[in-house]
């Protein structure tokens, strides 16, 4: 009898998964974007960011990286997100244009969904080892930020 209802359980608990598992509603951050994205020119501002399937990790891009004189701290990437712990997020996938990929990030932190970022993604293939490389770019007001994804 215990076996008998610890198989209803199982086959009950089997099916819950398989039809969450072709849910489209779930919101999630696109394939191509997890992984770990370092900052491409680390001279002005060092931030990493960690994509899972729904959640970021923003470490980094911290208030001293300002630049300066006359710095703008508007332009400092990521700059209103709560750093260092993993936050719900999922991205729109936008156009698709000679390789690259646009579309909007989607962040929620402090209970609230933040506006939408957006960003580019691509990839280029340099010789001499011809092995890809993957980069994504958000805007910050007047400033670019470009990352690689680290391998």
């Amino acid at each position: 009898m215990k076996f008998l209802a610890f198989c209803a359980v199982l086959a009950a608990a089997l099916s819950i998964s398989a039809c969450n598992m072709g849910n489209d509603n779930l919101k999630s951050f696109a394939h191509y974007l997890q992984g770990t994205w370092v900052s491409n020119d680390q001279s002005v501002y060092y931030g990493v960011l960690e994509i899972t399937f729904d959640r970021i990790t923003i470490t980094g891009y911290y208030e001293d990286q300002t630049p300066t004189p006359g710095g703008n701290d508007n332009q400092r990437p990521f700059r209103n997100f709560t750093t260092g712990i993993a936050l719900t997020g999922h991205s729109e996938e936008g156009s698709r244009v000679n390789g690259a990929i646009s579309g909007h990030i989607f962040i929620e932190d402090v209970g609230r969904l933040q506006p939408g970022i957006p960003y580019t993604y691509w990839y280029e293939t340099p010789p001499p080892y011809n092995k890809r490389v993957h980069f994504l770019l958000f805007n910050f007001g007047s400033r670019e930020e470009r990352l690689r994804r680290t391998e």
